[in-house]
């Protein structure tokens, strides 16, 4: 199947020829299908907290701030900001030449309301001799979308989301999600000495831009907030790509005859983030932020999610220090596996048939992992994956973040339970990866890899599949204690289109 010079491709990244004929043959028999037990719900693996709850999740929160123990945000921040725009690019490659739809004349008639709009303005001028609202008014539409998403110009079109002018801070300066998340570690993620750990992961040929904008804005954002901030850049590793195939599954190749690699999606930064050293790790979309004066309520749950996971630590490691010196009585047994069942949401129908030994192996096992505290919000018909309870390989059940993609469409119950959900998932995580004695977990190990994905791209108008390794959090976490606590909708602002930054809690105003 493969040449030498395609061997050698392999090996350049870094890739064995065995996990690329392993690849191919998952693009022939597909991903098996999850097997869902219900969906999540308050009560049913979903937990409300009361405001009493939520008073002693703030209270150990900021203790353990004032510990020894490191925190740090890991910041995906690698994705091109292409999908915001796709609405306006017919207006660059399709000759289209006035808006004909709602979402059209919001983004012309309101066009003065982004942050990026003096710089619009700018570089308008620049190209065409007149600012943005002329150049609309003389109906040059294509020439406004033009300067906006253009290399040539302002090149929205691929730059980072990280990297775009989100909102308006104090005095009507325009602020990157980048400074956003910058700001929010100061507000929640700072330790005992003032120090913020935040780390980004990146595209290489984005690294100078990020680096720039770093070191233009770390100095003021230190003396407003009063921190000092450690920042970190990595970028996907190259072995994590995956191979292309035609849509007959052989293997797909350019117009040199070279092999066509993807990247894997965001399951891929699972060995990015399995190089952080920190004890507790806070995960975010990068667009999921909002400018300071409307920060408020997602700073507070980002310390409340906190805090419950501090607790949650404290009792699963006093539970496996007291599994570690043996002989554990009957009714400590039982104590354990009523806190997995109702408080972890863990349930093994082979439990009730295992002696005390074997009882003890399985609550050892099961809570000897790491852990995610994950921020769930009502749905109100987002697109995405959302908080259900499902089967593992051993048997047992338990707390899953799921796409719709891993369920079979063809199961009317499944199917079901799909329609049923109550909460989305808004990437809101703040996780313990290391293990009781201290020592940080190999994220590797507790990855299913029955659960990625193929998709159908395009390559130069040519159709081909690829394969998306376990997303970040649904496989790659599969297989760690996952805990859904409610948080309020206002904790989830997201940027899928660039209308979306007119929305209420983007403006600044």
């Amino acid at each position: 199947m493969f040449t030498d010079k395609d061997l050698e491709q392999i090996k350049l990244k870094g890739i064995s020829e065995e996990a690329i004929e392993n690849q191919i043959q998952i693009f022939k028999t597909g991903f098996p299908w999850l097997k869902l037990h219900s969906p999540a719900t308050i009560g049913n693996g979903i937990i409300r907290l009361s405001n009493k709850q939520q008073t002693e999740c703030l209270r150990l929160w900021n203790s353990f701030q004032n510990s020894r123990c490191t925190i740090e945000k890991f910041q995906p921040a690698s994705g091109a900001a292409s999908r915001m725009f796709k609405n306006l690019y017919p207006f660059v490659n399709k000759g289209k030449n006035k808006p004909t739809n709602d979402y059209e004349r919001q983004f012309f008639g309101k066009i003065g309301d982004f942050a990026f709009f003096n710089l619009l303005n700018k570089t308008c001028v620049e190209h065409y001799q007149n600012n943005a609202r002329q150049l609309i008014s003389m109906g040059r539409y294509a020439d406004v979308v033009k300067a906006l998403l253009l290399p040539e110009g302002m090149n929205y079109g691929s730059l980072p989301k990280a990297l775009l002018q989100f909102h308006r801070a104090v005095g009507g300066v325009p602020h990157t999600p980048l400074e956003e998340q910058l700001e929010e570690g100061a507000q929640y993620a700072a330790d005992r000495y003032g120090r913020v750990h935040v780390h980004f992961t990146i595209s290489p040929q984005h690294r100078p831009l990020f680096e720039q904008l770093l070191a233009k804005r770390i100095p003021a954002l230190e003396k407003v907030w009063n921190v000092k901030y450690h920042v970190t850049l990595s970028e996907q590793d190259p072995s994590t790509d995956t191979i292309a195939v035609n849509m007959d599954n052989t293997p797909c190749r350019d117009a040199q005859g070279n092999l066509i690699f993807r990247p894997a999606g965001h399951g891929a930064l699972l060995q990015n983030l399995n190089t952080r050293d920190a004890d507790v790790i806070f995960i975010k979309n990068i667009d999921n932020v909002t400018p300071l004066k409307k920060r408020a309520i997602s700073t507070r749950y980002k310390k409340v999610l906190g805090g419950y996971l501090i607790n949650l630590h404290k009792q699963i490691k006093k539970y496996l220090k007291t599994l570690d010196k043996g002989n554990v009585k009957p009714a400590i047994l039982m104590q354990m596996l009523a806190f997995a069942q109702d408080t972890l949401c863990i349930h093994d129908d082979a439990t009730a048939l295992m002696n005390s030994t074997e009882l003890a192996e399985w609550l050892h096992h099961k809570f000897n992992r790491p852990i995610r505290v994950c921020g769930v919000v009502p749905n109100e018909g987002e697109p995405g994956g959302g908080p259900y309870l499902a089967y593992s390989a051993d048997g047992s059940y338990a707390p899953q973040i799921l796409e719709s993609a891993q369920v079979n469409p063809d199961a009317p119950i499944a199917m079901q339970m799909m329609a049923q959900g109550t909460h989305f998932n808004p990437v809101d995580l703040v996780c313990y990866v290391k293990d009781y004695n201290g020592v940080k977990f190999d994220l590797t190990r507790f990855v299913d890899h029955n659960t990625g994905f193929i998709s159908i791209k395009s390559n130069d108008g040519v159709e081909l599949k690829a394969l998306e390794l376990p997303g970040l959090w649904n496989g790659s976490m599969s297989d760690w204690i996952t805990v859904f606590i409610e948080v309020p909708i206002q904790t989830f602002n997201p940027v899928k289109t660039v209308n979306d930054l007119l929305r209420n809690m983007h403006q600044y105003e």
